[in-house]
C-alpha cells in the first residue's frame, strides 16, 4: 500500500487544508476534498481538476460516512477540534480508516486521548491527534532527543517564530480554548494538566546561536504538554514562546498569513529548541524551518504515509514520538526541516 491511494482532508479548503492538499498531491496520493461548505470546496476544486468533492458537516454522520467512503485515510485540519475531532473520529472508526489530525487545541486533543483511547485500541485502529507543528514536532524532537533514555524529569519546548500572522482557524480554536478554561491558563506539573489564573512570566532564553538569548513568554502552553507526556514519564513539561510572537497571535489587528512564493508559504520562519533533563544531564533536539503552517503538511502526510506502509509501533490513539521512530520521521523531512540532535 501507498501512493495512489485516496485520503479524505476535511477542511480543504482552509489554509492549512490546501497546504494538505498539496502535499498528498506531491507524495502519489490522491486527495478527496471534504468540508461544509460546498461553494469553497468546488473552488478549491477547480485548481485541482479531477479530484472529487464530498462536502459534509459534522453534525451529519451519513454525509462524513460517504466522505470517508473508499478512502484509505482521513486528514481533519478543521478547527475549532473541539466540535470537529469527535465526529470525523467516530465516522473513521466506522470506515475503519486511519485518523490524524493538525489540532493545536490542548483540551481537544486531550478529550482525543481520554474518550477513544479504549475503542481504538480494541479496534486495532490508529488514531494520531495534533500531527502539526505544535504537537506532533515538539513530540518527535523531545522522543528523538531523549534517545535511549527511558524517562527524564523535565521537558521544554522553546518556540522562536519570526513572527506569527494567525489564520481565522487559529482565532477561532484560540477563542474556544479560553472560552472553555473560563479565562484560565493551562500548565502541566506534577503528571498533570492544571489550570491558573495568575500571570505568566516572561524569561531569557538562551536560543542557539546565532538567534542568542531572546526574551519568552515562560508558560506560553501548547498541544505538546498533552502529546510528550502521553507516551513519555516526564512528569514537568514546559512551553515557551517569543514575546513577540505571543503579542502578534493576541493582538486584534494582525494580519493573516501572507504568501510570498510558488508554494503559498509566508515569509515566517521558525526555530523549535527542546530540552529535556535527568538528573544532572541534558539532551537537546533543535529544528528549524519556515512558516509554521505550511510544515504542517509534510508532518501529518508522512504520518499518513507510515501509517499506510505499516511502519508504526502501536494502535490506539497515540502521539507522534510513540507511534513512529522519532529520529527516522524527522530525517525524512529534511526538505522541510533542519534537524540537529545533542547534548547540551
Amino acid at each position: 500500500m501507498g501512493p495512489g491511494q485516496t485520503v479524505t482532508v476535511f477542511g480543504a479548503y482552509g489554509h492549512t487544508g490546501r497546504f494538505m492538499v498539496a502535499e498528498l498531491l506531491d507524495r502519489g496520493f490522491v486527495p478527496v476534498l471534504s468540508g461544509r461548505d460546498e461553494v469553497k470546496l468546488k473552488a478549491l476544486a477547480a485548481s485541482y481538476p479531477g479530484l472529487e468533492v464530498r462536502p459534509a458537516s459534522v453534525d451529519d454522520p451519513e454525509a462524513l460516512d460517504r466522505a470517508l467512503a473508499g478512502a484509505a485515510a482521513v486528514v481533519n485540519c478543521a478547527g475549532p477540534f473541539a466540535t470537529t475531532a469527535a465526529p470525523v473520529i467516530e465516522a473513521a472508526l466506522r470506515a475503519g480508516v486511519p485518523y490524524v489530525d493538525v489540532a493545536a487545541e490542548i483540551e481537544a486533543n486531550a478529550d482525543t486521548f481520554a474518550h477513544f483511547a479504549d475503542r481504538a485500541r480494541a479496534a486495532g485502529a490508529v488514531i494520531v491527534p495534533a500531527m502539526a507543528f505544535f504537537g506532533g514536532l515538539g513530540d518527535l524532537l523531545a522522543t528523538a532527543a531523549m534517545g535511549d533514555w527511558t524517562g527524564a524529569d523535565e521537558a521544554h519546548v522553546a518556540y522562536a517564530l519570526s513572527g506569527w500572522q494567525p489564520t481565522d482557524g487559529t482565532r477561532a480554536a484560540g477563542a474556544v480554548s479560553r472560552q472553555r478554561r473560563g479565562g484560565a491558563r493551562v500548565v502541566y506539573r506534577n503528571g498533570r494538566l492544571d489550570y491558573r489564573r495568575d500571570e505568566a512570566t516572561t524569561l531569557q532564553w538562551p536560543f542557539p546561536e546565532p538567534l542568542g538569548t531572546r526574551t519568552v513568554i515562560g508558560e506560553f502552553t501548547m498541544a505538546d504538554v498533552v502529546t510528550i507526556p502521553s507516551h513519555l514519564p516526564v512528569p514537568d513539561v514546559r512551553t515557551y514562546m517569543t514575546a513577540e510572537a505571543a503579542r502578534d497571535v493576541s493582538a486584534p489587528g494582525s494580519p493573516t498569513p501572507t504568501a510570498v512564493d510558488e508554494h503559498g508559504r509566508s515569509a515566517q520562519t521558525f526555530l523549535v529548541d527542546v530540552v529535556v533533563r535527568s538528573g544532572g544531564a541534558e539532551r537537546r533536539a533543535v529544528a528549524r524551518g519556515r512558516d509554521i503552517y505550511a510544515v504542517t503538511a509534510p508532518l501529518a502526510v508522512e504520518a499518513v504515509h507510515r501509517i499506510l506502509t505499516g511502519q508504526t509501533r502501536t494502535v490506539g490513539v497515540v502521539s507522534a514520538g510513540e507511534l513512529f521512530d522519532a529520529a527516522g520521521f524527522l530525517r525524512a523531512l529534511s526538505s522541510h526541516l533542519s534537524v540537529e540532535l545533542g547534548h547540551k
